[in-house]
C-alpha cells in the first residue's frame, strides 16, 4: 500500500507558528493582567481588613468607657441612698466611697466601706451593679472572705455585704438573700433595702 504524502508549503507553517506565538503572548498578556488585578485587589482587601480592626477598636474603647461611665453613674446614684441607709440603720459613723487598697502585688476595691465609730462594731462593704450577674455576686463573696487581709485595721469587727442593684435576675436575688448579703434595690430614683421579714445576715 502506497501512501499520499501532503507537503505543507513552508509559508503556511509559519502562518501557523506566527498565530500559536500570538496566542501564546496574548495568554501572557491576560494572565500578567490577572494578576495585577488579583494583587490590587488583595491589596485593597489587607487595607480593608486594617481599617476594619481599627473600626473595630475603636468601638470597643467606646463600649468600655460607655461601661465605666455608666458604671460610675450608678455608684454616684447609689451613694447618697447608700449613705442614708447605712447612717440610719446601721448605725456607721464613718463611710468611703472608692476605697482602693494594694498588699504585696494584689489590691481591693470596694464601692462603699462603713464602719462604726466602736472598735469593736461592725462594718459593712457595698458593691453597687447596674446589671447583677453571677460573676457580681461572686466579686461580692470574695472581697467578704479576703477583707480582713486587706483591712487589717477592721479585724476584729463583724463584716456584712450589700449589694445595691438596679437589676437582677429572680434567681441571683434569692441567692444573694440565702447567702445572708443585704439586697438594695432601685426604687423612685433611690435605693432601698429589700429583705423579707425572715432574712438573717451572715456576719464574716
Amino acid at each position: 500500500m502506497s501512501y499520499l504524502r501532503v507537503e505543507v508549503p513552508e509559508s503556511r507553517r509559519n502562518v501557523k507558528g506566527i498565530m500559536a506565538d500570538q496566542e501564546t503572548t496574548e495568554w501572557r498578556k491576560e494572565w500578567a493582567q490577572s494578576r495585577e488585578e488579583l494583587a490590587e485587589a488583595l491589596t485593597q482587601l489587607a487595607a480593608s481588613h486594617k481599617e476594619t480592626e481599627k473600626v473595630v477598636r475603636e468601638l470597643g474603647k467606646q463600649l468600655g468607657g460607655l461601661g465605666d461611665k455608666f458604671g460610675s453613674f450608678t455608684e454616684g446614684l447609689a451613694l447618697p441612698s447608700m449613705t442614708k441607709i447605712l447612717t440610719r440603720d446601721f448605725k456607721m459613723s464613718g463611710i468611703a466611697p472608692r476605697v482602693r487598697v494594694r498588699d504585696n502585688g494584689h489590691s481591693m476595691e470596694v464601692d462603699v466601706l462603713a464602719w462604726s465609730k466602736d472598735p469593736a462594731g461592725d462594718a459593712v462593704v457595698v458593691e453597687v451593679k447596674s446589671h447583677l450577674r453571677e460573676e457580681g455576686l461572686e466579686q461580692m463573696r470574695r472581697i467578704l472572705r479576703e477583707f480582713r487581709d486587706f483591712f487589717p485595721e477592721h479585724a476584729n469587727r463583724k463584716l456584712y455585704g450589700i449589694l445595691a442593684v438596679v437589676d437582677a435576675p429572680d434567681d441571683l436575688r434569692e441567692q444573694v438573700l440565702r447567702e445572708g448579703i443585704y439586697l438594695a434595690s432601685i426604687h423612685d430614683g433611690q435605693f432601698e433595702l429589700q429583705v423579707p421579714q425572715d432574712f438573717k445576715a451572715q456576719a464574716y
